[in-house]
């Protein structure tokens, strides 16, 4: 039989939650922790998989910088338009775009680090600082994603009407070149 693993690749969000935008951010922040889970294991190998750096390069490239975008343009804007003092969600927001900001560093440092994995068929546990890159990075996304998940999604589902998410969905859907998804409905 082996130990041979099998290859899993990272799970795409299905076309049809860009009908519901704050479940598609939660399957968004679903597979950033995906992607930490298999950066943290990659951590520890001396062998390359050369298709699981590939995704996972592929992602921190196209989809973290995507997703820094959604919520940067579209869905925090919407929140500061739509709640009310009592939600206290500025101070949320804010420290939610700063840290944006450091992700993006971090994520190059990690990118720069895979890419050379995949450049000398090395495993990352082949680099003496990829401990001291890889596992703040997963922590700080951790973090981030938790309190999204936990605080801002919940508010976005409170205060955002039916209409501002038709639009978020619209503009998740242009972001990356697809139709409207709601093309069609009422």
């Amino acid at each position: 039989m082996g130990n041979a693993r099998v290859f899993k690749p990272i799970e795409p969000i299905p076309l049809d939650l860009l009908m519901e935008p704050l479940i598609w951010f939660f399957a968004e922040h679903y597979r950033h922790r995906d992607v930490c889970a298999r950066l943290l294991e990659a951590v520890r190998s001396v062998t390359c998989d050369e298709q699981s750096l590939r995704e996972i390069f592929n992602f921190l490239d196209t989809d973290l910088p995507l997703h820094v975008i959604d919520e940067e343009d579209d869905l925090f804007p919407l929140l500061r338009r739509r709640c009310e003092p009592d939600d206290q969600i500025e101070k949320v927001l804010g420290m939610l775009s700063a840290e944006h900001a450091n992700d993006m560093n971090e994520a190059a440092a990690v990118k720069l680090l895979v890419a050379a994995a995949l450049a000398e068929g090395r495993g990352l546990a082949c680099y003496n600082d990829a401990p001291s890159i890889i596992e703040p990075f997963c922590l700080q996304q951790k973090r981030h994603i938790a309190l999204e998940n936990a605080v801002v999604l919940p508010i976005a589902r409170h205060r955002l009407n039916s209409e501002d998410l038709r639009s978020l969905g619209r503009r998740l859907a242009a972001r990356r070149g697809l139709n409207d998804p709601f093309a069609g409905t009422s």
